[in-house]
């Protein structure tokens, strides 16, 4: 296969000097690369240094070591904790029933009315 090349209508004297050595484009463009590489890894590592400062912060409570067996509050588990406690302690009192009053309370004299006896209002 035929290779169609470029040419330039006015070439200039870095397009003839490029062209004749590609090292001219390279060298200069490798060398931006690694200085840029070594001047960001200082931005780079002040950037980790701060964060790693942020973190090794303790406040009271840690330095103390409180919160070394503390468990995550839930207000389920409080919620159940509460209401089974209440059922451990509530023991049921009997009371005196008034004189006359049957054990199970007084039965109905009436029967209920129905339905249809309700008035309408």
């Amino acid at each position: 296969m035929a290779r169609f090349e470029s040419k330039p209508l006015n070439p200039s004297k870095l397009n003839k000097a490029v062209q004749k050595n590609p090292a001219l484009f390279g060298i200069p463009f490798i060398l931006l690369m690694v200085a840029t590489s070594y001047g960001m890894s200082t931005f780079t590592q002040t950037r980790y240094d701060l964060h790693d400062h942020k973190v090794k912060q303790l406040t009271k409570a840690q330095e103390l070591g409180l919160d070394k067996e503390r468990k995550k509050f839930d207000i389920r588990e409080e919620y159940f904790k509460l209401s089974s406690q209440a059922d451990e302690d509530w023991e049921p009192k009997r009371i005196q029933r008034p004189k006359g009053l049957p054990e199970w309370g007084v039965p109905p004299t009436e029967p209920p009315p129905k339905p249809s006896e309700y008035k309408k209002s």
